[in-house]
């Protein structure tokens, strides 16, 4: 055997070891002097292991900022083994170096023997290389609006919008909205398919993106929370929050995608539209007709309310109008007495929309971006942080 095709496993290794610090840090843009330096203090704050609170055995505790983007997420599929009362977690876990498996049933029992590897010091960053690996690295860059840009922010430590959608639906897209969109010539690529959990951000309040169904409605009544700086997680036992949604809802989200700014509102030269994207009648003798009937007074708009109405005059909700929530903030300093342990609130749906414009309760004002006419009490009488 030549000595170059011994060293040849060594070589693809360190080679594989090498794009994947690149792809996570972003430090492809440095020089080889400086850039392992400067992209190890960005992640620097992903140098922690797995552990759970002593004062809430399911709960993950975060110890800094930035991990945030690994630790909701995974927290989340904690929830969704437990309400589902399944053990498999597959490529989702960590290891510190690559093994096969032929089945789930292996994978558990690895971990079961192994699980010394996630509480230790880094055990952050092997479940975060892990997934890379295990998604490969050209692919995730495939993925990704911007392959130059790193998965974890080089001033603040954040990971980004990518990681958490790579953890969160197993792509590393950069975007929250539904499939692929083409902005100025641009394709941008957004969530494909129903997430196992959910997605919620309060930029989207602030209009700085919109959140797209694929990731409002998952699977289970699970969604990590995203304020500007932190990433939390709200689940819920109440399984009828994520059934599929009815024609009513659909055609509510239809109307407000030609109504980007919220005003409960279309103009009337737009009504077609909505009817062609409903798959409603839409020729233009009868768009003239309805225009008239909703706009009876020749304002030039068509109401929300007056559109459903019409076209969707008898359906009935069947989301529960009462409904207990749980929320999960792994940071110490962010919960009460500094103890992490879910916050257990009781979530009402008002008849009317009711938008909260206080700036103090941005817990609220996410939520508003699902639920818009959502109130909550919390048992413990203060609104849990975003933050």
């Amino acid at each position: 055997m030549l000595l170059s095709d011994a060293t040849k496993p060594i070589k693809e290794a360190a080679e594989k070891k090498d794009m994947v610090f690149c792809i996570t840090t972003g430090s492809f843009f440095l020089s080889v002097n400086i850039d392992r330096q400067y992209a190890l203090s960005s992640a620097s704050s992903f140098i922690l292991g797995f552990h759970f609170s002593k004062d809430e055995p399911t709960a993950l505790v975060q110890s800094d900022g930035g991990p945030c983007a690994v630790l909701a997420p995974v927290q989340a599929f904690i929830f969704k083994s437990l309400l589902t009362d399944k053990s498999g977690i597959n490529w989702k876990e960590v290891c510190d170096k690559v093994v096969s498996f032929d089945n789930v049933e292996e994978v558990e029992e690895f971990y079961i023997q192994q699980i010394e590897t996630l509480q230790n010091t880094f055990g952050v960053l092997l479940l975060l290389y892990s997934v890379l690996c295990t998604k490969g690295l050209e692919q995730v860059r495939e993925e990704m609006s911007d392959p130059m840009e790193p998965l974890i922010d080089g001033t603040y430590g954040y990971g980004s919008q990518s990681l958490i959608n790579l953890i969160l639906t197993g792509k590393a897209v950069g975007h929250v909205w539904n499939y692929d969109q083409n902005v100025g010539g641009l394709k941008l690529h957004g969530v494909d398919h129903q997430c196992e959990v959910g997605f919620l951000t309060l930029l989207e309040h602030l209009r700085y993106c919109e959140v797209g169904s694929f990731l409002k409605n998952p699977k289970h009544p699970i969604w990590v929370l995203a304020s500007e700086t932190h990433l939390t997680v709200l689940f819920s036992l109440e399984k009828q929050l994520v059934r599929p949604e009815t024609p009513s809802e659909v055609a509510q989200r239809v109307f407000k995608s030609f109504d980007p700014e919220g005003n409960n509102f279309i103009s009337s030269l737009l009504l077609q539209d909505v009817l062609k994207a409903l798959d409603l009648v839409s020729e233009r003798e009868y768009v003239e007709i309805m225009a008239k009937k909703l706009d009876s007074e020749s304002l030039g708009i068509i109401l929300l309310n007056a559109f459903m109405e019409e076209f969707f005059p008898d359906e009935k909700p069947t989301i529960p109008e009462v409904f207990t929530v749980f929320h999960y903030n792994g940071l110490p300093r962010s919960c009460p007495e500094n103890k992490v342990m879910y916050q257990e609130g009781n979530a009402v749906l008002l008849e009317c929309d009711m938008k909260s414009v206080l700036d103090n309760n941005p817990m609220l004002t996410c939520l508003q971006t699902k639920w818009p006419n959502i109130e909550i009490q919390w048992r413990s009488g203060s609104t849990p942080s975003l933050n």
